[in-house]
């Protein structure tokens, strides 16, 4: 990693003390995001930069600035003829409100250097913009209105350029959901489904067109609206710097965008590049594969998120990324949410759940079609999967016959979804379509558009295959990473996965990993000498652990998605290495963990198994409130809540049964104004190694995800 590390705010303030100390020769801006481009841009204009004498590598300055500027990025685009949408910049409130009156509502607001469409909306009336822009004037002086395009296509693509004028569209994505949605939120498919080759084409030659006019040096993201009727399109905007889609396109495709725009940023010319996924190619050559992603909705982002799911069928990697989200989703099942034509044209971040009923219910592909604006191409492989769902509900509790099977599976059905379906167990299930040879084969993602054989160890599973892809020597250790990023599970366990891949490769043991989350560095594919990039289920890990036949699987550095198969891997003979199941098990239990506090004589509060709701409220009546509801194997205190009354107790009691249903709820009595400590140790076999204490300046009650901590704790503490 870097030579030096500055734990500091990304503000013109410390970044200047930085310049000032290490009078560095130059200074990349298009890496750090949004944070990083504004900061960058404000020492550019106050001087800073030209005071240490710091040259800007990569993307100029004013090129940064030609993008950001709702006004100025229009005009520019007018230079070349393109389009973008009829628009005006604002500096006030009244100034929006005449912009719209000129456009003709409804209308969208854009604000300038604004990350992930914070202050973004649409307004149907004066009323609706007046509260949308005094809020967007409270992040930026500038923001555009925008005559809306809602319901017309999104479409993106990924475009690298070096100082020497050589352009690459590197990936092309398109949004399932359309405009109106912001593609963070939305399902985005890569490559393109429903795109003709002449607006392939069309698209592709304006994003060379206009990077190459902005000057852009590195890579750029360019966002498009196009109109479902015809070719009509108009640029929404150009990010010209490494974005949230960059790392998705990057995973997708093999392409590795961040080191290829670091050494363009040096002023290296890409034909003299090699492309570091396949050495005996260069970057010159794009590269294509089928992938898809989905983020948990609006024009303003609010998802923390996202998953990469991999498929040779839309259905199959879409069903896939449906779990990968939620883990207690079991694929595009109907039933899960009613039919609600309020959802289907304003969409929730379940509305995808809404589709799945109504399908069911026999709404057509037209109809669908006039309440969403999803792409009629979508709704008939959404329609496949319904269908098949159907077919299977007709084997109840019956062995389904080995072709239909065999076609769920390609649809991408799991196990547990099937054996919802024929009402019967994932095992059994799992069992069937064994002992019918129906089994996942391994798959590399071709990043070279199979002009040349695929040598990557980016690898999935896939039941639209009839052979693997690589051989399996054994002798492997596997460690299964995070997932997607959600609160209570961020970017600190990849810290653990990483370090844990980079502590047994120093070891010289060759290394697995499973993870899904295109963000992660777990996931970059010189981190492991084999990378899948699918669920972790028990269902995946099982069927890798079975092809691989691995040395054992360490679960402990991927956080509570990986502790929750523990107890299934284990029952299969499965070697974890760490802590074993059963000790998992006792810590994730809450009625086992607190049975064994008592069995030790550690000191805890008064405590109940939930088994119905009047013992609930006769323990609560007799212990005194406030008690705390706890459900076990969550993430993050999921469904965790302090009653005070017995209709707190009710409803707390409903949710937490809700989301720990295979395992036991426990009541406590929750002790008020008591000091919380955290802590974090390393032990082998069972005895202490080292121990960090962290004391929450908050009182009990608030989680240590939320809570201020400091360590060492300014509380003492002495030694049993």
């Amino acid at each position: 990693m870097a030579d030096r590390v500055y734990f500091l705010p990304i503000t013109p303030k410390y970044v200047s003390q930085v310049l000032e100390c290490e009078r560095p020769d130059g200074i990349l801006l298009t890496f750090g995001g949004q944070t990083g481009l504004n900061c960058g841009v404000q020492l550019k204009q106050s001087g800073i930069l030209e005071k240490y004498k710091v040259k800007v590598l990569g993307t100029p300055v004013k090129s940064i600035e030609d993008t950001e500027d709702r006004k100025i990025f229009a005009d520019r685009m007018h230079e070349i003829g393109e389009k973008v949408a009829p628009s005006q910049a604002a500096y006030s409130v009244e100034e929006a409100l005449t912009a719209a009156d000129t456009i003709g509502y409804p209308v969208m607001v854009r604000a300038a250097y604004a990350l992930g469409g914070l202050g973004s909306g649409f307004a149907n009336n004066r009323s609706e913009l007046t509260k949308l822009a005094s809020a967007a004037f409270a992040l930026t002086s500038q923001i555009l209105v925008d005559k809306s395009m809602k319901g017309w296509k999104e479409v993106e693509y990924e475009v690298v350029r070096d100082a020497y004028d050589n352009c690459v569209t590197v990936c092309n994505m398109e949004n399932v959901d359309p405009l109106g949605i912001h593609t963070g939120e939305s399902i985005v498919v890569a490559p393109s489904q429903t795109l003709t080759n002449i607006e392939y084409n069309m698209l592709r030659s304006t994003a060379i067109k206009v990077i190459r006019h902005l000057g852009v040096v590195g890579e750029c993201n360019i966002q498009y609206a196009l109109n479902p009727e015809s070719q009509e399109y108009f640029i929404i905007e150009v990010n010209a710097r490494l974005s949230r889609s960059s790392a998705l396109a990057s995973k997708a495709t093999g392409y590795p965008l961040a080191y290829v725009a670091a050494k363009l940023a040096l002023g290296i010319p890409l034909p003299q590049l090699k492309n570091s996924v396949k050495p005996s190619t260069t970057a010159c050559f794009p590269v294509w594969t089928t992938a898809w992603s989905r983020c948990p909705i609006g024009s303003c982002m609010k998802s923390v998120g996202e998953v990469m799911a991999v498929g040779r069928k839309f259905e199959e990697a879409f069903q896939k990324a449906l779990r990968m989200v939620n883990e207690n989703v079991n694929g595009f099942e109907a039933h899960v949410l009613p039919i609600n034509e309020g959802v289907l044209k304003m969409p929730t971040d379940e509305r995808i759940f809404v589709v799945a009923t109504a399908l069911k219910a026999g709404h057509t592909v037209d109809q669908l079609y006039q309440l969403t604006k999803i792409d009629r191409w979508f709704l008939h492989k959404f329609q496949n999967i319904v269908r098949c769902e159907g077919k299977l509900e007709e084997f109840k509790v019956k062995t389904v016959e080995p072709e239909l099977l065999r076609q769920a599976k390609q649809l991408g059905f799991s196990d547990k979804q099937i054996a919802k379906c024929i009402e019967s167990t994932e095992l059994a299930v799992r069992h069937m379509r064994q002992g019918f040879g129906i089994r996942p084969m391994v798959k590399q993602i071709d990043t070279v558009a199979a002009e040349w054989p695929a040598s990557t160890n980016y690898l999935y599973l896939t039941y639209n295959g009839t052979t693997n892809d690589l051989d399996f020597p054994g002798g492997y250790t596997m460690v299964i990473g995070s997932g997607v990023y959600r609160i209570g599970s961020s970017v600190e366990f990849d810290w653990c996965a990483v370090g844990c891949i980079k502590e047994l490769r120093k070891m010289r043991r060759k290394t697995i990993m499973i993870n899904y989350n295109p963000e992660t560095v777990s996931t970059d594919y010189d981190m492991c000498d084999r990378l899948y990039f699918d669920e972790i289920s028990f269902e995946t890990v099982m069927d890798i652990y079975e092809i691989e036949q691995p040395e054992g699987v360490i679960l402990s550095m991927g956080g509570q998605l990986p502790n929750n198969i523990a107890m299934a891997l284990h029952r299969k003979r499965c070697r974890i290495l760490g802590t074993s199941p059963e000790s998992i098990d006792n810590a994730e239990n809450r009625f086992k963990f607190s049975r064994m506090l008592d069995s030790i004589g550690v000191l805890q509060p008064q405590w109940k198994e939930l088994t119905e709701l009047e013992g609930a409220k006769e323990f609560c009546a007799r212990v005194g409130f406030p008690c705390l509801v706890r459900p076990s194997y969550v993430l993050s205190g999921a469904a965790m809540n302090v009653a005070h009354t017995d209709h707190d107790l009710e409803t707390f009691l409903t949710s937490a049964a809700a989301v720990s249903k295979e395992h036991p709820v426990v009541i406590s009595k929750f002790i008020l104004e008591a000091k919380e400590i955290d802590v974090d140790a390393v032990a082998k076999d069972g005895e202490l190694i080292v121990v960090a204490i962290s004391e929450h300046v908050e009182n009990a009650g608030v989680h240590s995800g939320d809570a201020t901590l400091v360590t060492p704790p300014r509380i003492s503490i002495r030694r049993p």
